[in-house]
């Protein structure tokens, strides 16, 4: 009865081990987006181009799953260079004091399907806030060298303003909103 006991235990130890999956974000298939109104009357876009994440999975429908993402703030492109240098400056992102963005997930949560809200704290420049995205699971599949893939789209909006980027405080010529998109692939860490 011992011996049936001990192998339970060794059963479910090893499935428990073989459960937690590590993701780590593929930056040649992965976008992490900006959009901001202009003067009230069109959006102007923009990318950040250098970023790691990472996911940590204990079950295979990522619930629970923690997550973690940093923003290299020097890699922003809106296809202007001046503008580009001035979100550099301190009226925006203060890029020299504050060269990373970062979000930690304090959960991971099923809504229905395929969607899920990812709950954590994003800071940027010296402010850490609660934010929420809306994910959409894409789906998964096996790459050509037969890696485990994984990808996923969220989305948020935050006032820029709650973050001390306090450039045109008013909004009339910037929004105070920016609507933030991640269209993200993720490769199993074997």
């Amino acid at each position: 009865m011992k011996k049936l006991f001990l192998f339970f235990i060794a059963i479910a130890i090893s499935t428990a081990s073989i459960a937690q999956t590590k993701w780590t974000v593929d930056p040649m298939h992965s976008f992490v987006n900006f959009s901001v109104k202009h003067m009230g009357i069109s959006f102007v876009d923009g990318s950040f181009k250098k970023f790691e994440g990472s996911v940590d999975a204990p079950k295979a429908d990522f619930t629970d799953a923690k997550v973690n993402f940093t923003v290299d703030v020097n890699s922003i492109t809106t296809g202007v260079e001046m503008r580009d240098n001035h979100l550099k400056t301190d009226d925006f992102f203060n890029a020299e004091k504050y060269n990373k963005m970062s979000f930690v997930s304090s959960s991971f949560k099923k809504v229905k399907d395929n969607t899920y809200a990812l709950a954590g704290k994003l800071t940027i420049r010296d402010v850490t806030k609660d934010v929420v995205f809306a994910v959409v699971y894409g789906g998964s599949a096996k790459d050509q060298q037969g890696n485990n893939k994984v990808g996923f789209a969220a989305t948020t909006s935050i006032n820029r303003l709650d973050y001390n980027i306090k450039f045109d405080p008013t909004g009339a010529g910037i929004a105070k909103d920016v609507k933030i998109g991640l269209n993200l692939e993720f490769t199993e860490v074997k």
